[in-house]
């Protein structure tokens, strides 16, 4: 993929001085709470607060009713949220003899109403919630948290809610919830909020990926769109074809078809989605390393041989094998970027096309159409780059998700003939182009240039994408965060309430990277010109 030159390194500078002077300025203010803001990342569907302040139980109990009361998930994601909540309060102070230890609390009870006995996760799973803060009733003055759901998965965004309700309080030492009484009515606009992550690039160890699968769900993102072949390595090990994996950096750098699997069940327990990519005919180097009749020639390693019909059974075999870990019905194909030019420079290549009536750009949509047959052939929907829908639209399978990333405009031409899109306009949503700030981020709208209901919800959703070429473990986190939280609210709050709050936003995205950093998350600072980059001076999390 493409990326963006850096700006003189001079301009630079000049923004750091002036963000060092800046803080001096900030040491004498200090960070205080927007009482009028709701600090809730991304914002909700309908909310009414009060202006009372309680005190959460650090023993706080679950109470589960109703036919999905029994989901592993949920349990183990109360037992989560709850680690988030009290991390602060849970340890045994040597001073806790010289302090008074609160012994009544305000919350005590998380109730949690499952209306559904299923946990499967598919696309537009209902994800929706009611939070209650409020009295029990009576002449009691005790108060009680309420989460109602339809599914599991509507109940995991509702605990990451309350937990961004609660704080923990340096002078009481212990978890404070304010603003009460609280009534939260939120549902996401955009059924697929997603993130790319490209491990061929640059390989993520397993604890890497799910420590970003955790990050991506306190911004209530749902789809890990893994790509994880590309030219540069092949890392993911295929049992019918076992020497695919020779094509990998090292013999370090792979990913066993249970490493896959256990990415799989991490993300499901968070209610993320892991779309896997395997990119055809292009993007495919690498696959030869293991298998050299792959390749055209040793001078045309890429696009893959469209003569053999080796090249599809084990394109079949691929598939196969991948369609027993990933069970999301969306399948990413690719198709993007295929240098047909090296297919008509080979002469076995060449003579094939002369023999079947082709010119290189037949062959190109005869090889998408045949990938994506085999891929509906297992079940599962094909996803491909928006160059498959601009070359040859009219002959895509009905089914396809056109991926955009050549800029804007696609989405309204996919929708306007059938297809749905997702949308990741690469000059905006691509976290790799460093000197994009937040605010073009935020303010990109999927539905641009859509004005018909019934066209826009042929928009699946969006995500921001996470090319590796420059990134690995070191600084992926930064790079991907806070930026990716700015996509993260345009994908799940309506645009009323986005319009309502957009000049407060700056401020809410301040206290949700620290937030994310008190998590253990590795936010970058917000206001720096170019991402990822550290702090320019000492400062607050909150300012910078």
């Amino acid at each position: 993929m493409l990326h963006l030159s850096e700006k003189p390194h001079f301009i630079y500078t000049c923004l750091m001085l002036l963000a060092w002077v800046s803080q001096y300025v900030s040491l004498s203010t200090g960070f205080e709470l927007n009482h009028s803001l709701t600090y809730i990342w991304p914002l909700p569907h309908e909310l009414t607060s009060g202006n009372e302040t309680l005190t959460v139980n650090p023993t706080l109990s679950l109470s589960l009713i109703g036919k999905g009361g029994n989901f592993k998930i949920l349990r183990e994601g109360f037992r989560r949220y709850k680690r988030i909540i009290f991390k602060q309060s849970s340890g045994v102070s040597i001073f806790k003899n010289l302090r008074r230890i609160r012994s009544i609390y305000d919350i005590s009870q998380m109730r949690i109403i499952v209306n559904s006995d299923s946990d499967e996760l598919k696309l537009g799973v209902d994800e929706s919630y009611t939070l209650f803060i409020t009295k029990t009733g009576g002449k009691s003055t005790a108060w009680e948290a309420i989460i109602e759901v339809n599914t599991v998965y509507g109940a995991l965004r509702g605990l990451e809610t309350f937990s961004q309700l609660c704080a923990y309080d340096y002078t009481t030492k212990s978890v404070q919830l304010s603003k009460a009484p609280w009534y939260i009515k939120d549902k996401p606009r955009f059924a697929y909020r997603g993130l790319l992550l490209d491990t061929s690039r640059h390989y993520f160890p397993v604890d890497v990926i799910k420590s970003i699968i955790d990050s991506m769900s306190y911004a209530k993102l749902n789809v890990l769109h893994w790509h994880i072949i590309d030219e540069q390595s092949f890392p993911l090990e295929i049992p019918k074809y076992p020497k695919l994996w020779n094509g990998a950096y090292t013999k370090w750098e792979r990913y066993t078809v249970e490493d896959a699997s256990k990415i799989v069940r991490f993300a499901k327990t968070r209610g993320i989605h892991v779309m896997a990519e395997v990119d055809v005919p292009g993007h495919a180097k690498s696959w030869g390393v293991g298998y050299p009749d792959l390749w055209p020639s040793t001078s045309c390693r890429e696009p893959l041989d469209v003569t053999k019909n080796f090249t599809f059974d084990l394109i079949s075999g691929i598939f196969s094998d991948i369609r027993k870990i990933f069970p999301f019905e969306l399948f990413h194909l690719g198709g993007d970027e295929v240098n047909i030019g090296c297919w008509n420079n080979t002469p076995h290549v060449k003579q094939w096309l002369k023999d079947n009536n082709m010119k290189p750009k037949d062959a190109y949509k005869y090889f998408v159409l045949k990938a994506q047959e085999i891929a509906i052939s297992k079940n599962w929907t094909p996803v491909n780059w928006e160059e498959t829908f601009n070359a040859f639209a009219g002959s895509l399978n009905p089914q396809t998700v056109v991926h955009n990333w050549l800029g804007p405009g696609v989405c309204p031409k996919a929708v306007a003939k059938g297809f749905k899109c997702i949308f990741s306009n690469s000059d905006v949503w691509y976290l790799d182009h460093l000197d994009v700030p937040w605010e073009q981020i935020y303010n990109a709208e999927p539905l641009e240039g859509i004005d018909n209901e019934s066209k826009q919800k042929l928009v699946l959703g969006g995500e921001v994408c996470m090319w590796s070429e420059m990134v690995d473990t070191s600084n992926v986190q930064q790079t991907i965060w806070p930026r990716a939280a700015a996509a993260a609210e345009r994908l799940w709050s309506t645009k009323t309430a986005l319009s309502a709050g957009n000049d407060t936003v700056l401020h809410r995205l301040h206290y949700f990277r620290c937030l994310l950093q008190r998590r253990g998350v590795q936010a970058a600072p917000v206001t720096n010109y170019y991402a990822r980059q550290p702090p320019v001076g000492p400062d607050s999390c909150y300012w910078q």
